[in-house]
């Protein structure tokens, strides 16, 4: 198909469900490890990892021959039998997570996960209310879409009563500030909980948050607000829900990011980086609490739970994860391409601030100063269309007001030469969007 019939056809059939968002201008034939290629045969480095998900890069080799072998034999069963992937996957899963993190239930995507986690947290607590932060990306079902903050609340009708947002501790953008103009998060979120309390009808079941907000325009919470949030989460006989979609299996440079400040949810969802870009998702929690789930009833009963081929699928990617030590070289990799955004926040004006962990990292844009009211969101086009142009595919997050976000998450499998290429691209994009703004 030529690309003039291609864009009538898409024209024509495809419903628009990104928002104002455009699709890329050109179909993609095929992926292999860091890059994508279009139907005209030009490459594109891919810096998104799909949908943030490829951690491994595209048609991993391994992950090509579990596909083949497992759906030779057994891809798809009744939701109530059990397959030997399934089994394993749950329990090699386990023995990644620090306990009680015991019992798993597998799903297909992120907000999949996140429904069940909170409909298993209002079980066994016998409440409704939800927390989550304002600028939170949880899914576009009921649940998850009601704990979702940063898009996609207006012009759908009534949220679910008792969903609360808290503040974003953002440190580059600070509301609440000590007396050096540092965000003082402890008050923040002291203030966020006074104003959760008033709200509350006592029935505060859980606070789902994702430990780096991705969506939210890359937002690593700072040292301690994690510990703080779980003992919020305790005062109240919460539970606290981590949702590690994006930042779990290695991305941020530990197997999953609230290790790094020693932080145990009483549940957790992970998506996204599990299947490394196949649809499986999984629902963790304590033996403790799956009985009190299953002593009342707990129904999460869905055509694809505990589907043998992604099932085999995640097996294979902790293969790949735990011989490579993709941990160790997300956080060699990250450590050099934040280094290198570094550099170019040092050269290019309208680069505010980088920041993330691991292969998860933000570059904020900051055109409105440089360039006036607007400037922001047009600069930030304007670059991910540059990049789009000379071999790089970009996400901006654009939020209003707080300019935009480009969220830079390459494979874990990329290599050196790749980050350097994909930076190159982005030094030259930046150069010529503020020449052409």
């Amino acid at each position: 198909m030529d690309p003039e019939t291609a864009g009538g056809a898409v024209e024509r059939h495809l419903i628009r469900y990104s928002g104002r968002a455009a699709f890329t201008p050109e179909v993609i034939t095929r992926a292999a490890g860091t890059s994508v290629f279009t139907e005209s045969g030009r490459e594109l480095l891919d810096f998104t990892s799909g949908q943030m998900s490829a951690i491994l890069g595209h048609s991993h080799p391994e992950i090509v021959a579990t596909v083949r072998e497992q759906v030779a034999y057994l891809d798809h069963l009744h939701s109530g039998m059990l397959s030997r992937p399934v089994i394993d996957l749950t329990r090699r899963l386990a023995e990644t997570l620090p306990d009680p993190l015991e019992k798993a239930l597998l799903l297909t995507t992120g907000a999949e996960a996140n429904e069940a986690a909170v409909r298993m947290a209002k079980l066994v607590t016998g409440r409704h209310e939800i927390v989550s932060f304002a600028r939170s990306w949880h899914g576009m079902t009921q649940a998850a879409a009601n704990a979702t903050y940063s898009a996609g609340r207006k012009g759908y009708g009534p949220a679910a009563p008792g969903n609360f947002a808290l503040p974003v501790p953002d440190r580059f953008h600070p509301d609440i500030v000590d007396a050096e103009g540092v965000l003082d998060w402890r008050r923040q979120l002291d203030l966020g909980f006074d104003l959760i309390d008033a709200q509350s009808v006592g029935s505060l079941a859980a606070c789902l948050v994702e430990p780096i907000l991705s969506s939210g325009g890359v937002i690593e919470l700072p040292p301690g607000y994690l510990a703080a949030l779980a003992r919020k989460c305790r005062e109240r006989d919460m539970l606290l829900i981590l949702d590690e979609a994006q930042t779990g299996l290695c991305r941020t440079g530990d197997w999953y990011a609230f290790e790094h400040e020693g932080v145990v949810p009483d549940i957790l969802t992970l998506s996204k980086t599990l299947g490394a870009g196949l649809p499986l998702a999984a629902v963790l929690t304590s033996p403790e609490i799956e009985q009190r789930a299953y002593d009342r009833g707990f129904l999460f009963f869905t055509t694809h739970a505990s589907d043998p081929l992604p099932a085999a699928v995640g097996n294979t990617v902790l293969d790949v994860l735990v011989r490579d030590h993709l941990d160790k070289r997300a956080r060699e990799l990250g450590t050099a391409l934040r280094g290198q955004l570094d550099e170019l926040a040092t050269r290019h004006e309208v680069v505010g601030d980088a920041r993330g962990r691991g292969l998860l990292l933000g570059m904020e844009l900051v055109g409105d100063q440089v360039l006036g009211a607007g400037g922001a969101d047009r600069i930030g086009a304007a670059v991910t269309r540059r990049c789009f142009e000379l071999g790089l595919h970009m996400n901006i997050v654009q939020l209003p007001g707080m300019g935009g976000t480009f969220r830079i998450a390459p494979p874990l499998t990329a290599s050196d030469d790749e980050i350097a290429r994909g930076v190159a691209i982005l030094d030259q994009a930046l150069t010529d969007a503020v020449r052409g703004s």
